[in-house]
């Protein structure tokens, strides 16, 4: 992946949030970093670990204008960077990658990720917030200092050992804020498995208020049991449906 972005832009700069890993990543990217300054690992604190967190830390280190948020596997293609970049200099304050024709989505990770989306939208309406159409993407970027004041004021609400810091973000953004949404073909990863899970869901929930945290909280009673699976999908049917009702 750090071959591929320094190929298509020769001067971007490029910061990899380790989190604790013992793959090898941190020996790969010193070495790659020995030969371009453009390149830099942070190894972060182990017991803090979690997505938000890693990214929320790489927010508030950056020193550029603007920052861009992907991921290395090769589902968020390094070609529409370029097009993300676009938005954000013409004055956007973030830029949202949104997945088109999701096929590397198996069929119980879309039905999860679509009713997650669904709680999201919820959310985001009944507190008139912006609501992108892809909430829960993980390709996202922003103007840095706008983002590191939300980080500063609002961050200790976010989940940090949670997945979705775009949703965090969103729920803080100032009401008139410039959201610009920039469409992808959503790929296959080329490496490692998705962590999508009851578990994770039980973390998005929690990042919707008080009602949330008490639905994960009975949810994650019976998180190891069929019984508490069962449940936690039919909390998240109910509230499509209520949200269509709502909507309408």
């Amino acid at each position: 992946m750090i071959g591929r972005l320094t190929e298509l832009y020769p001067c971007m700069n490029i910061l990899v949030m380790d989190d604790g890993s013992k793959d090898g990543t941190v020996q790969a990217v010193e070495d790659i970093a020995c030969k371009d300054q453009h390149v830099k690992i942070v190894v972060r604190d182990g017991k803090d670990r979690g997505l938000t967190a890693s990214v929320v830390d790489g927010i508030l280190i950056t020193t550029t204008p603007y920052y861009l948020v992907m991921d290395a596997d090769f589902q968020h293609p390094p070609e529409v960077l370029r097009d993300m970049m676009l938005e954000l200099t013409r004055g956007a304050g973030m830029v949202i990658g949104k997945r088109h024709h999701k096929q590397a989505l198996k069929g119980s990770r879309r039905l999860s990720s679509n009713a997650a989306q669904s709680l999201a939208h919820l959310y985001l309406r009944l507190h008139r917030q912006p609501h992108p159409q892809d909430i829960m993407s993980g390709l996202f970027g922003g103007y840095t200092e706008s983002s590191q004041e939300i980080i500063e004021k609002h961050g200790r609400s976010f989940e940090r050992k949670g997945y979705k810091v775009l949703f965090d973000l969103l729920k803080f953004v100032p009401k008139d804020y410039t959201i610009k949404e920039v469409e992808y073909q959503f790929g296959n990863r080329r490496d490692g498995a998705s962590k999508l899970s009851p578990l994770v869901i039980t973390s998005i929930l929690r990042q919707c208020g008080i009602l949330g945290k008490l639905m994960a909280a009975l949810a994650n009673t019976f998180i190891l049991k069929r019984s508490g699976q069962v449940m936690l999908i039919s909390m998240f049917l109910l509230i499509v449906v209520a949200a269509v009702f709502i909507t309408i």
